[in-house]
C-alpha cells in the first residue's frame, strides 16, 4: 500500500493533474522527511496554519519535521478539488487524512484542507496550506 493516496479523485485537465501531483510529491517528501525535497517544493513565502491556529514559515516546518517534532506516515487525499485561477495560481481543497504523531500525539487527523499554489518557471510550488 502506498504512504499517500488520493480517493474519490474527478477527471482533471492536465493542469488540475500537475497540481494533484506536486501535492502528491509534497506529502511524500513530509513522509520521507527530505528536506531537500521539501525545500524544493515549497515557496520561499510558504506559511502552514496548523488546526490549532499556529502558523509556521517554511522553514521552521521543515525544522519540525526533521527534528522528529513532527511525524507522518501516511496521507489521504480525499475528494480534491483543484481550481485554477490564472495560469500561475492554484487552490487545492481537500479532506487530507493524516497518520501522524505530532507534538508527542500519535494519531490519525483529518484536515480540511486549502493549499494555495504559484506556478514558477513551468512548475508548482506549495505557497500556503491552511486547515
Amino acid at each position: 500500500m502506498t504512504k499517500v493516496e488520493v480517493i474519490n479523485k474527478k477527471d482533471f485537465t492536465k493542469t488540475q493533474e500537475e497540481v494533484l501531483e506536486r501535492f502528491m510529491e509534497f506529502q511524500m517528501a513530509m513522509i520521507e522527511k527530505d528536506s531537500v525535497r521539501l525545500d524544493e517544493i515549497m515557496s520561499e513565502s510558504y506559511t502552514l496554519t496548523h488546526m490549532s491556529g499556529k502558523t509556521q514559515t517554511k522553514q521552521e516546518y521543515i525544522d519540525e519535521i526533521m527534528d522528529g517534532t513532527l511525524n507522518y506516515y501516511k496521507s489521504i487525499i480525499d475528494n480534491p478539488q483543484i481550481t485554477i485561477l490564472e495560469e500561475t495560481k492554484a487552490i487545492l481543497k481537500a479532506d487530507v487524512t493524516l497518520d501522524a504523531k505530532v507534538y508527542g500525539m500519535k494519531g490519525t487527523w483529518t484536515l480540511h484542507s486549502v493549499q494555495s499554489m504559484e506556478k514558477i518557471d513551468n512548475k508548482w510550488y506549495m505557497s500556503k496550506w491552511e486547515n
